[in-house]
């Protein structure tokens, strides 16, 4: 699954692109955004802004209207020049908002819905995300609070729990993790104030720069480190999988 710092440069992207632009054409597969753009086109609709929110991905358009779209495992957006030849098939084409520069083309994209700002206000989900890790205006005290609320959880399953800080994905709550020294299946009771200041600052910090990864998938690998064998294993409440290296992170 795409992680938050992939949404992030897929929305700045498109900003770029597309962004203040009037749209030429829209079209869609997807009925239910078929059924929106005929009873009130998005051709004529001005693209205001594009932005990321956690792993969500926002598409402003003039006459309050936003469209919505989450990744999961399988979808891309994708930037072409009008009549430019599109990288992937037209049968995993999702959708196509086009502008008279460039075209931006969604493949696969599993959940695409379209709201007014009431709607995406109360859009179960979105509403209940935490600070997005990589926002302008991240807001690290409440996603320290949101993590200190929640002392029974492993560390692990804290930084992939999107209500208390959104952004994180697999490969990341095992990088943060390993960056400030602490196990993942550590409880969050057991970390000190400090320690969850660390783990929310290095959160954005990583996702900002996107390292090579220290831990993640490199399961009997030496540590970059001490040498060590990094290991993984299962969480027991969720059934995820963390990696870690068992000299370094304790």
């Amino acid at each position: 699954m795409p992680e938050g710092d992939t949404i992030f440069r897929t929305a700045r992207t498109l900003q770029a692109a597309i962004g203040g632009r009037e749209v030429t054409r829209f079209e869609s597969v997807l009925p239910k955004l078929e059924r929106v753009d005929y009873d009130t086109p998005l051709a004529g609709r001005t693209v205001e802004k594009v932005e990321a929110n956690g792993k969500w991905l926002l598409i402003y358009f003039s006459g309050d209207l936003i469209l919505l779209t989450h990744m999961l495992m399988s979808g891309s957006w994708h930037i072409y020049r009008p009549g430019e030849r599109w990288q992937r098939p037209r049968n995993e084409m999702r959708i196509v908002i086009e502008t008279d520069a460039m075209v931006a083309v969604a493949f696969r994209v599993p959940v695409a819905e379209f709201h007014t700002a009431h709607s995406l206000a109360r859009r179960e989900g979105l509403n209940q995300l935490g600070p997005s890790a990589l926002a302008e205006n991240f807001d690290a005290e409440t996603a320290v609070a949101n993590l200190a609320s929640r002392p029974d959880l492993e560390l692990g399953l804290a930084l992939l729990d999107q209500r208390l800080i959104a952004g994180l994905g697999n490969l990341f709550k095992s990088e943060v993790a390993f960056a400030c020294g602490l196990s993942p299946f550590r409880t969050v009771a057991s970390l000190s104030r400090i320690q969850l200041e660390e783990l929310v600052t290095t959160s954005r910090r990583l996702l900002q720069a996107r390292p090579v990864p220290n831990v993640y998938g490199r399961a009997g690998e030496p540590c970059r480190r001490c040498g060590t064998s990094i290991r993984s294993a299962k969480h027991r409440d969720d059934g995820r999988v963390s990696f870690w290296c068992p000299v370094c992170q304790t």
